[in-house]
């Protein structure tokens, strides 16, 4: 009969079911039912447990081969299609997952130091209390509960975050970490260069930040500015504007003018100069890191003032107000007039704004005038700080970063 079969089929797998068919196989009746599809090696098999006889001519061995190959390759083709859109994705995705890593990090990092500020915020009251220590000459800003983490402890965290002003001049984003108070011992420090550069590293995202700000309100600005027609959202957005600048005439022209980013190098300049490179009296007990004036009860008293002048330098209770407090000033005052007018030619002339361009308009700033711009010259050059007018800010998942 095997004969007769092997003449009748040419495929020897046709030949196999023909077989399993006559003998009534049991297993492959079922799982023809099943929609399942068995290869030649599991008909042999089953055939061969009935003690069924096979076919002598396999339909040629060749042909089974083939077959075998042709399962085989489909096979290995779903495998290797499915290992290339692996990968393909991984490399598409890599981006995304450093970003989450980085975030993560960065997150964790500035987490553990958070704890270990709180912790030192707590022993650092318990001290005070045991000690009674007596009050100092200028009492602090009410509701002052912030506490300064030390030079070594924000050098570690700076060092662990992977921000380094080196990494900064290369195109590195600057981490979002804004401390809320300056380190008192960055005179420990020793080396001024060290010690110059921590504290350019603390005062950046902090410039950055408000820089950002002022650049996202001119982006709205701008849409605002050419629309027809504006929402009452964005008539009030503007009357808030016209406010923050001291706009009393609703002049548009003003407000583009006035909102307008200050250089980072200027700004690391004063407050270098101003505050010390931030271990001056007035920026630690004060935060005050631009020398700004007043005549309010909220301001520090210099120790060596003439009898006629009654003023005192502005203090803040943290650093970012500080900060805020400076860029409104230069933004809004009328000293400094000519400092805005330079910085908007520079825009219609589609040019960088850059701090070298720009300090030469601001002699007002201080009484010793010209020579108070040598001195923000001989700062931006000496230390290169033109190289982070061109920075970034790190973009994070936390909106107002992380404020230590």
């Amino acid at each position: 009969m095997t004969k007769k079969i092997e003449k009748l089929f040419k495929s020897y797998r046709d030949q196999l079911l023909h077989l399993a068919k006559i003998y009534g196989v049991v297993e492959v009746k079922s799982y023809a039912r099943s929609s399942k599809r068995l290869t030649i090696s599991q008909l042999e098999l089953l055939l061969i447990k009935n003690r069924i006889k096979l076919p002598i001519n396999r339909s040629s061995d060749k042909a089974l081969a083939k077959q075998e190959l042709r399962e085989n390759s489909i096979t290995n083709m779903g495998l290797a299609i499915g290992v290339i859109v692996f990968i393909g994705c991984l490399i598409v995705m890599r981006p995304y997952i450093k970003n989450v890593v980085n975030e993560v990090k960065f997150n964790y990092v500035a987490d553990e130091y958070k704890t270990a500020k709180v912790k030192s915020k707590k022993t650092e009251n318990k001290k005070k209390q045991e000690k009674q220590e007596e009050r100092e000459e200028q009492p602090d800003l009410e509701n002052d509960n912030t506490v300064s983490l030390n030079a070594e402890t924000t050098e570690n965290l700076f060092n662990d975050l992977g921000y380094n002003l080196k990494g900064v001049r290369a195109g590195q984003k600057v981490k979002p970490i804004y401390l809320t108070k300056l380190p008192k011992d960055l005179n420990s420090l020793g080396d001024t260069n060290k010690k110059r550069n921590l504290f350019i590293k603390i005062l950046l995202p902090l410039i950055l930040d408000e820089n950002n700000k002022i650049t996202e309100d001119r982006k709205k600005l701008f849409k605002i500015l050419n629309k027809n027609f504006n929402t009452v959202g964005e008539r009030v957005w503007l009357k808030k504007r016209f406010k923050e600048y001291k706009i009393d005439d609703g002049d548009l022209s003003k407000l583009k003018m006035r909102m307008d980013i200050i250089p980072v190098s200027i700004a690391l300049a004063q407050a270098a100069n101003e505050s010390g490179w931030g271990t001056s009296r007035f920026a630690l007990q004060g935060n005050a890191l631009f020398g700004q004036w007043t005549w309010s009860k909220k301001g520090i008293s210099p120790k060596k003032q003439d009898k006629d002048k009654s003023h005192k330098i502005l203090q803040f209770q943290v650093l970012k107000a500080s900060v805020r407090a400076y860029k409104n000033n230069l933004n809004t005052h009328n000293a400094y007039k000519e400092f805005r007018e330079a910085r908007a030619k520079l825009r219609e002339e589609n040019k960088k704004i850059n701090g070298l361009d720009l300090i030469e308009h601001l002699e007002r700033y201080a009484s010793i005038g010209e020579r108070y711009i040598e001195i923000l010259r001989i700062i931006i050059v000496k230390n290169s700080l033109t190289d982070f007018d061109k920075a970034n800010l790190l973009a994070t998942k936390l909106k107002k970063g992380v404020a230590l």
